[in-house]
């Protein structure tokens, strides 16, 4: 009789095999669902084309006698490894555009990626591999929000889209700054989800990107623009999710604000951080007249052939812009991308850095894009494999032949 209970009471084998069962189906639509999803494939063509770009810069880099992880972290990178390191008060050694001390110099750089590296130091990594580390999971990022991208402005091609734009933006002249100890790769995470809550009325997500971009790069007062007006017009058309829009308009200006707002409370002058632009690099907002006459003497001069691939790619970003209007990308996608060249453009100072300023500019890529996407595969693959050797070369010659290029 015990027998017969014993064996009454063990129902372990023919339960447990249902739940493996449904444990290995469960993780089978796992896969089923990451083998049809974009994003995977975003972030593999991403981080192929980084690569291929990084190992070209890795080889003209020891031809010159200079290593990669030098050229990774020159110029602004080294600023950036020793905030992160140092933090703002106590940065040794600060100089000004004369080569004088100048003890507010280091507040010209937004504190949010030191902060970011200094977070992943804590994870045992130095501070040249945080950096990095920081700059390669930003890209990945928004590598994913271009996917989101291209549904919006390609509906009927919308992963097709989005995937040529992540070709197109990864691979672009100066986007080794994206492998960098620079805050492009993050801010522009930032920018791109932003657009991306922008375009899908996510305003929540809208106005937090663009706090985050706030506190990235100076760059942010173009996109908090951009949400802050979507937020409004929303919010006034008595749409859906009014309170939200309301909350996006709200918090999306406090990163930039707070951080110039924190400038000029530091230097006792609300125009504090220009100030520090101005004595530290000789930048300001000029409207455009250094650039204009550095376009004049170089299509006019006899200039180097990147010299001259520098103005016509920014001739080329305007057209494209241009070009965004005729073929009716949503509007907070032409306002943000026209806005980032015009700030770029009428910015004085480091006329050979342009290119790297207007890269955040994206949404000019989309025309060229939403244009592939119509092709057959083999003519959009052999264009935007052009676009990345292009881009691959002139990213790793600024980085080692050319002064002042980043």
């Amino acid at each position: 009789m015990l027998r017969e209970v014993d064996d009454l009471d063990q129902p372990a084998v023919p339960e447990t095999a249902p739940r493996r069962g449904r444990a290995a189906g469960v993780f089978e639509r796992v896969l089923d669902r990451l083998a049809r999803s974009p994003y995977p494939r975003a972030i593999l063509l991403y981080l192929v084309i980084r690569t291929a770009s990084v190992q070209l810069l890795d080889l003209l880099a020891a031809r010159r006698g200079t290593t990669l992880a030098d050229r990774l972290t020159a110029w602004d990178g080294q600023w950036y490894l020793r905030l992160a390191v140092h933090g703002y008060a106590d940065l040794p050694g600060t100089l000004d555009a004369a080569r004088q001390p100048y003890s507010d110099a280091p507040m010209a750089f937004f504190p949010l990626y030191p902060k970011l590296v200094g977070a992943v130091m804590w994870f045992g990594f130095d501070v040249v591999t945080a950096a990095l580390v920081v700059s390669v999971l930003g890209g990945l990022v928004l590598a994913c929000g271009l996917i989101r991208i291209g549904r919006a402005v390609s509906p009927d091609r919308g992963d097709r889209t989005g995937l040529l734009l992540v070709a197109l933006w990864a691979g672009a002249p100066m986007a080794i700054v994206f492998s960098m100890a620079y805050t492009e790769a993050v801010f522009c995470a930032f920018a791109v989800w932003a657009l991306v809550g922008v375009l899908e009325r996510r305003w929540l997500m809208a106005g937090s990107c663009a706090f985050g971009a706030g506190l990235s790069r100076s760059t942010a007062v173009v996109l908090v623009a951009v949400v802050v007006v979507a937020t409004l017009i929303a919010f006034f058309r008595r749409a859906e999710k009014r309170r939200w829009a309301l909350a996006g308009a709200v918090i999306a200006p406090l990163g930039v604000v707070g951080y110039l707002g924190f400038v000029a409370y530091r230097t006792g002058s609300l125009a504090g951080w220009q100030d520090i632009e101005l004595r530290g690099w000789n930048t300001e907002f000029d409207f455009g007249v250094e650039t204009a006459d550095s376009v004049v003497t170089r299509l006019a001069g006899d200039e180097s052939v990147f010299s001259t691939l520098t103005v016509l790619l920014l001739l080329g970003a305007v057209a494209l812009a241009v070009v965004a209007v005729f073929v009716r990308v949503p509007w907070p996608l032409t306002l943000y991308g026209a806005g980032v060249l015009l700030l770029a453009i009428g910015t004085r100072g480091l006329p050979d850095a342009k290119i790297r300023f207007i890269l955040p500019a994206f949404p000019v890529l989309i025309p060229i894009a939403i244009g592939l996407s119509k092709r057959r595969t083999v003519t959009a693959v052999a264009a935007a494999v052009a676009w990345v050797v292009l881009g691959a070369w002139f990213s790793a010659h600024a980085l080692t032949a050319w002064r002042y290029a980043i």
